[in-house]
């Protein structure tokens, strides 16, 4: 499967994946604001924006391994992985299945456990949603949590902004993508499994995935740090984007140091 992908920059290669049911158009802050420091790749997770969705079924380990596909077709041995709720999932599924290609994890907004059946009968009643009437449900039922009080009070631009791509989630690639969520096993051996550093970023407001699963997320890896962004709900890197990149920037440059100065 071959992603439809955005990248800026050069160096160190960071790869960003976006939340659900969003497109790699999240990232533009980060794309804008991390290019001095690394070179951003950010693609479409199959199904959304340009990327074609397939005949696999629904599994975050599929999307998992279009991510190893794009980094042999970019000829990237090693990279940075991170991602957005949706995106955090896909990202520790790629760092159990090609461990050996993670130079270092940002999770960001997302948690490690699996959903409890509560959640996934929920995930199952959008998916059957959206395929016989549209995405309509998402504005009812999804977008509300996806950003922070602050955000909705104080943010009007980024609240249209994240509501127009909502929108623009093909009926498709949500179901399939609820479905492959539904179905995503226990994370937390995976990330006692690093033997990368790991950066955690959260919404201080994020409802969703909140600070608690972030401080537990950090606590089951070996090399783990948090951090908590302000005035952010479960979108922290569209919300407060300076915060975001600010963290990013330094983990990089502390953690990372000596890969992210050596070109590539």
């Amino acid at each position: 499967m071959q992603l439809y992908t955005r990248s800026a920059g050069t160096g160190l290669p960071v790869v960003l994946l976006h939340a659900f049911p969003l497109s790699s158009a999240m990232w533009l802050a980060q794309r804008e604001g991390l290019a001095a420091t690394c070179r951003v790749i950010t693609p479409d997770l199959r199904g959304f924006g340009g990327s074609r969705l397939g005949e696999d079924e629904p599994s975050v380990d599929a999307m998992a391994d279009d991510v190893a596909a794009l980094l042999d077709q970019e000829g990237i041995d090693q990279a940075v992985v991170g991602g957005l709720s949706m995106g955090g999932y896909v990202t520790m599924a790629f760092c159990r299945r090609h461990p050996d290609r993670v130079l270092g994890v940002v999770l960001a907004d997302t948690k490690a456990g699996p959903d409890p059946q509560p959640a996934r009968d929920n995930r199952e009643r959008i998916a059957q949603a959206v395929l016989s009437g549209g995405t309509d449900v998402l504005l009812t039922d999804v977008l509300p949590a996806l950003m922070g009080p602050t955000t909705k009070d104080r943010r009007a631009m980024v609240v249209g902004r994240v509501k127009g791509l909502v929108q623009s989630a093909p009926p498709g690639a949500v179901a399939w993508a609820q479905r492959a969520m539904a179905a995503r096993p226990d994370s937390a051996a995976t990330l006692a499994a690093l033997k990368v550093p790991l950066l955690v970023i959260v919404g201080e407001e994020d409802e969703l995935a909140p600070p608690a699963e972030a401080e537990a997320m950090v606590r089951a890896a070996p090399h783990g740090r948090l951090e908590v962004i302000p005035k952010a709900g479960h979108l922290s890197a569209v919300e407060q984007p300076e915060a975001f990149n600010a963290a990013v920037t330094e983990f990089l440059t502390t953690e990372l140091g000596e890969a992210a100065r050596s070109p590539g």
